[in-house]
């Protein structure tokens, strides 16, 4: 006996009562129901689960768009057998999202490109399925729109929307210096949110350097004091996880890897290397593409002195040379 097929009276009365899209899936679930010899209620329940899976699926990915999240930054997309280190502890409790119900804060640190937005992301992935409030904004966006709310009153609206979402994301927090309105922003968000919603902050700097880039000092301690008083700190260290998103990459496994802070060993001692961020501290800094010769930085003086190059220029010598040229008229089609 053929299993039941999907007459048009019944693909009707699915439509009218919102149901049309169990149509994609409900020839597979008729045939899985007469070859296993389902019950009525068990097919139904069959049924009825795939809409509500559909429907959540749906919804999930309508609000993650909406709090500004990156669709294809997801903990299940994450790459495992990337080189990038990190404690993996607090991360498994940062993914059990206890912390947005206890009301603390995560701050994820260090090298560019290791994958702090990623992770910052995927956590947000996972607190719009769990039904939480979310939203996701670079610093310098968020302060730029907080400014412009200023010219049109309002800024008060803007803030309320910051203060009431459950978990606020900031990406690259402090890369620039933030000046007075900014800084005040910046203080009430944390202020106001501190232990009654969570905040989850990535930036390549240290705390301590935020509280340089802040135009007021008392504010700004008082908020970073906050802040991490209440938060979990993921420090990342490794290589370059934006290297594996690159589709011209015809082997994602060869890779450059970050240094460890601090080791500035070079095997290669004759190519010019740069530093690549403020913590590398110590040891010469070369720069790449000069010729005439290498900066290199005196502990003693703090002055930089210039040597020769290993490979000097190659020096011209003698008159130079009359060089005669040979000009071609093309007319006609022929050269002359």
């Amino acid at each position: 006996m053929s299993a039941p097929m999907v007459t048009p009276e019944l693909k009707a009365l699915l439509r009218r009562v919102k149901l049309g899209r169990c149509l994609d899936t409900l020839p597979e679930r008729l045939a899985l129901a007469h070859t296993g010899q389902m019950g009525h209620a068990e097919f139904l329940e069959l049924v009825l689960a795939d809409e509500v899976t559909r429907r959540e699926n749906t919804s999930a990915d309508r609000r993650a768009h909406a709090a500004g999240l990156d669709p294809e930054m997801t903990l299940d997309r994450w790459d495992d057998t990337a080189k990038v280190t990190y404690d993996r502890a607090i991360w498994n409790e940062l993914c059990s999202l206890r912390f947005i119900d206890a009301g603390h804060n995560a701050v994820i640190m260090f090298p560019v490109g290791v994958g702090k937005t990623f992770l910052a992301t995927a956590l947000g992935h996972a607190a719009v399925r769990r039904r939480y409030s979310v939203h996701f904004d670079r610093c310098d966006r968020l302060l730029k729109r907080l400014r412009a709310s200023r010219l049109d009153n309002s800024h008060d609206t803007e803030m309320r929307k910051l203060l009431r979402v459950e978990l606020l994301i900031v990406d690259d927090f402090a890369l620039q210096v933030l000046d007075p309105l900014d800084t005040a922003d910046i203080y009430e968000l944390i202020v106001e949110r501190h232990r009654s919603a969570s905040t989850v902050v990535t930036s390549n700097r240290e705390p301590i350097e935020w509280l340089a880039l802040m135009a007021d000092p008392l504010l700004a301690q008082s908020a970073i004091d906050r802040l991490q008083s209440a938060a979990h700190e993921l420090v990342l260290d490794g290589e370059s996880y934006r290297q594996r998103q690159n589709p011209a990459s015809p082997n994602p496994q060869i890779l450059t890897e970050h240094r460890p802070f601090g080791d500035h060993h070079d095997a290669d001692a004759d190519t010019p290397k740069v530093v690549p961020s403020h913590w590398r501290t110590g040891g010469p800094i070369r720069l790449a593409g000069d010729t005439a010769g290498t900066v290199v930085n005196s502990a003693a003086s703090g002055r930089g002195r210039r040597r020769s190059s290993p490979n000097p220029a190659p020096q011209m010598s003698g008159k130079p040379r009359d060089v005669q040229f040979r000009v071609v008229v093309r007319s006609g089609g022929r050269c002359r």
